[in-house]
């Protein structure tokens, strides 16, 4: 079926939502229907900010409706009757009145080789776990998370220094350009869908603010990755009490450093490490071994610039002796 001919509905949310709602713009699969939460507070101010994926649509003068529930958007669905529906990073399972709508079918973009690390955050548990690579998956829907069919499938190497936040927008790219090729594919019956095994399928949650404070009693190598997976949220932090006062450090940047033999400190001890950068004790982690340090290269004070260490270092002579908390 034609682009122009193929009437879309569109449902997402996030930044990831917006790369897919991007690739079907530019390949001319303009939504007749754009699907997105609704307005939410945002910053310290409380400020109502519109998720990503309204904003874009709202320049492209897309149909917009934000339900608390999609259930509430039935009626609106069925009335477009729609041949496809695509979703991206919802936040919301679709129920099976509405799975049933679409001629073609519900079709999901999951940022991971499916069924491993189904759930809301694939990404940081891909880095988190050391996987030397992921990929992006599309499914047929059913009423269970990232659940349905394989319909395609990609691949995708994670760099020894990837962030969260670059694989993400890595993923969504990777996600976008095989939805392109897929829906050509998919609306003529050319794609056979295979079955998840259930047997290998992993699971993933919502990450919340409270798992981004570093605990010193990790090994080094699982507090670098935790380092890279949080990068954008829910962030890397520590605390230095300072003359009674407890203030707060965003850790951006670190690596692992190996341990000489018999040297050990205090877990969460500061030290200075070569090249003027700051290095912590941490602990031996649930399988024993030597200690290692993460040496921290890049790092914020709660309301400052980010800084290297060495910079930091200049200001703070202090820091070095104390315990992180």
């Amino acid at each position: 079926m034609k682009s122009e001919k193929l009437k879309i509905i569109f449902i997402g949310t996030s930044e990831f939502g917006v790369k897919i709602l991007e690739g079907l713009l530019k390949a001319k699969y303009k939504p007749i229907l754009a699907i997105t939460a609704p307005d939410k507070p945002f910053g310290r101010e409380r400020t109502i900010t519109p998720p990503p994926v309204k904003v874009l649509a709202e320049k492209y003068k897309l149909l917009i409706l934000q339900p608390e529930k999609i259930l509430n958007s039935e009626s609106e669905i069925k009335n477009l009757n729609p041949d496809l529906i695509i979703v991206a990073d919802y936040g919301q399972l679709l129920p099976k009145e509405i799975l049933e709508i679409p001629k073609y079918g519900c079709l999901n973009i999951h940022p991971s080789l499916l069924p491993k690390y189904r759930g809301s955050s694939p990404i940081q548990n891909a880095i988190l776990n050391g996987e030397k690579r992921t990929g992006a998956t599309i499914i047929s829907m059913d009423e269970k998370m990232d659940h349905g069919p394989i319909i395609a499938q990609r691949k995708l190497e994670i760099e020894p220094e990837e962030t969260g936040e670059n694989l993400y927008g890595r993923l969504a790219d990777l996600g976008a350009n095989l939805l392109m090729e897929i829906i050509p594919k998919w609306t003529r019956a050319m794609v056979v869908p295979r079955a998840q095994d259930d047997s290998q399928a992993t699971f993933t949650k919502i990450l919340t603010r409270e798992q981004g404070k570093i605990n010193w009693k990790k090994t080094a190598q699982a507090l670098e990755r935790e380092v890279r997976a949080y990068f954008s949220w829910p962030g890397s932090y520590t605390f230095w009490e300072k003359r009674g006062k407890s203030i707060k450090i965003k850790v951006l940047k670190a690596r692992f450093f190996k341990s000489p033999s018999g040297i050990t400190y205090p877990v969460g001890k500061t030290l200075v490490a070569p090249q003027n950068s700051i290095c912590v004790q941490c602990g031996k982690g649930f399988l024993g071994g030597s200690g290692d340090f993460l040496v921290i290269e890049k790092l914020q004070l709660e309301g400052k610039k980010a800084m290297d260490s060495e910079e930091f270092l200049r200001g703070h002579s202090d820091f070095i002796g104390t315990i992180l908390k």
